[in-house]
């Protein structure tokens, strides 16, 4: 048998012929797709390339400074040690996260939390403030930690301590729940951010930009070297109208009637009538805001959060209670303003009303008396008869006049809006009809009426101020680190009493003899400055009554007016007008040495 060899050849020939030209087209697709990668997405790559051996690593921007009224230091920062893990190359492995645990005394669970949550190249901050002898063995032991690396970060640092802790508030890591609302904002996982007081009103302007360090990694992710760095820029300062040492002097004074009476809570504001400047406030019991800044721990928690008298209430703010016989000055302008009543006419007190048998305190019968010597001496029957001539609607209609019923409008968080008693309120909450002894009750400040420290405050700076209510507020000016102005605040007018000049210049003057020889005369006797003022005790269900006392002066240009109320401290003379007393021989001894507030 002959074989065609030519025939097969050709025929392989053919067969080989798309092959080739197959793969010849194979290959210049590979040199054309090389060329593009190489020519127009070189750059992407290289970026890409540079991302596996670049990192960036953030440093905190310091937060703001606060300081009082006069230059004084409140609020700064301190450096401090933050143990963090920065898994440049591998993950982070059980074992260090359980070694860790163990040495921070940080649940291991709350470490892997943070480290499954964690995306990108940014530090996972596991605990700060740590001390010193901690960082000493991770330093030491640097080989049995890898991928934890030691920040040095501004600690907040609360140099009053407790004093003053709920104006300022305190700050603490960013949860889970307000990360979602912040994302957008730019706040990050493990950010540190303001909680509560003015470090959470402020947080944005006072939290400053942070900056960070690029720095090259070799492929086993240690640092071969920094590439370029980025200075943090820190938050504004913030100087506020707090005086410091009238701050600490209001605090003294409440903690030593406190201790005095055996009583464990009480409140107290002191704020300038002609601007709303707030010059002081305290609420006891308080709490230590340094316990928050680098994680506060289980048992410091607890101590706080078991408190049955609540530290964590700013009270002057949040507290709302019956005002008692301070609510005397809203119902004597009211029934004076609308023409129930005349400076003239008397009316007689004895000692129990003619329609409903409503009686003073402490049973006592005044006889006749007019409206100065009413309210000098605090006589419920005759605000009774007030209260009866002006009606509940009325009534209300001026409580809310001076502002009662709604929120101030505070730089503060978690205000309270207090409480105006009305028919429709109880319609509301009880479905029942309003009574007229409800109409007593609400005339001298019990029943449905409730009022926080800071709006009785206000009550009576705005009988000091001629009827002018100003917006109260907390900062006077906003300003860089090199103290170039941001933002000032300027007194913001809310409203004005609509009543003539001579009914606030009645009332003025009834409560100016409060002071010479009606409530309060025993305790101002030998009081070297003029003032008005006006005591109250108001009814608790849950225990003893609460003591207040209300004031202004000096009387003849008016300054300060305060407020304090003491929880369960029996009648307001006896608890609250003390530690008022002593918060206007401060202001006054501050404000003849200074000049003015």
């Amino acid at each position: 048998m002959i074989v065609d060899n030519n025939n097969n050849s050709e025929e392989y020939l053919e067969r080989l012929t798309p092959l080739a030209v197959l793969m010849v087209l194979v290959i210049f697709v590979l040199i054309g797709r090389v060329g593009y990668l190489q020519i127009y997405d070189g750059e992407y790559y290289t970026r890409l390339a540079d991302g596996n051996r670049i990192r960036i690593i953030p440093s905190v921007a310091p937060r703001g400074t606060f300081f009082d009224r006069n230059g004084q230091l409140l609020v700064a920062n301190r450096p401090g040690f933050t143990v963090s893990l920065l898994p440049l190359a591998d993950p982070v492995s059980p074992a260090v996260v359980q070694k860790l645990s163990k040495l921070l005394n940080v649940p291991a669970e709350e470490i892997q939390k943070k480290v499954d949550a964690h995306v990108g190249f940014d530090p996972i901050r596991i605990k700060q403030d740590v001390a010193a002898d901690v960082i000493t063995i991770l330093k030491e032991q640097q080989d049995e930690y890898p991928g934890v690396v030691i920040e040095i970060q501004p600690i907040r640092n609360y140099f009053l301590r407790q004093q003053g802790a709920h104006t300022f508030g305190y700050v603490s890591e960013i949860s889970d729940a307000e990360l979602e609302t912040k994302k957008e904002q730019g706040y990050k996982s493990g950010d540190i951010i303001g909680k509560f007081g003015l470090e959470k009103i402020y947080d944005k302007e006072i939290r400053g930009e942070n900056g960070g360090e690029q720095v090259e990694v070799d492929v086993a992710g240690k640092p071969v070297q920094i590439l370029g760095k980025k200075d943090p820029t820190p938050g504004y300062d913030l100087i506020l109208t707090i005086d410091k040492d009238l701050q600490i002097a209001t605090e003294i004074a409440v903690d030593e009637m406190l201790k005095q009476i055996h009583c464990n809570a009480a409140a107290a504001v002191v704020l300038n009538p002609q601007n709303g400047e707030i010059l002081a406030m305290v609420s006891r019991p308080a709490f230590d805001p340094n316990l928050f800044a680098g994680g506060i721990s289980t048992k410091n928690w607890n101590a706080i959060n078991n408190n049955p008298f609540h530290p964590m209430d700013n009270k002057t703010i949040t507290g709302e209670y019956p005002p008692g016989s301070t609510f005397k000055i809203v119902t004597g302008t009211a029934a004076l303003a609308a023409g129930k009543v005349t400076p003239q006419e008397k009316i007689f007190d004895s000692g129990h009303h003619w329609l409903i048998p409503k009686s003073n305190a402490a049973g006592e019968a005044l006889g006749w008396i007019n409206f100065r010597e009413a309210l000098a001496h605090s006589d419920n029957v005759y605000f009774y008869e007030m209260g009866n001539r002006l009606g509940i609607d009325l009534l209300g209609h001026y409580a809310k006049m001076f502002g009662l019923g709604s929120e101030t409008g505070i730089d503060l968080p978690y205000e309270s809006p207090g409480l105006v008693a009305s028919r429709e309120y109880k319609m509301k909450v009880y479905e029942e009809e309003w009574y007229l002894s409800e109409t007593f009750d609400a005339a001298i400040g019990q029943g449905f009426n409730l009022v926080t420290p800071l709006q009785a405050a206000m009550v009576m700076g705005e009988i000091a101020a001629n009827g002018k209510r100003f917006k109260p507020h907390l900062i006077k000016r906003m300003v860089t680190q090199n103290g170039e102005l941001v933002k000032e605040i300027q007194p913001e007018l809310l409203s004005t009493l609509e009543v003539e000049p001579w009914v606030i210049e009645l009332v003025q003057s009834s409560l100016h003899d409060v002071t010479k020889y009606g409530t309060a005369a025993s305790n101002f006797r030998g009081f070297t400055y003029d003032i008005a003022g006006k005591t109250g005790t108001a009814e608790n269900p849950h225990g003893r009554d609460h003591g207040w006392f209300v004031g202004y002066g000096p009387f003849s240009n008016p300054t300060v007016s305060v407020a304090v109320v003491v929880e369960q401290g029996g009648y307001g003379a006896s608890s609250a007008v003390p530690i008022g007393r002593k918060i206007l021989e401060a202001a006054f001894a501050i404000q003849a040495q200074r000049g003015s507030f």
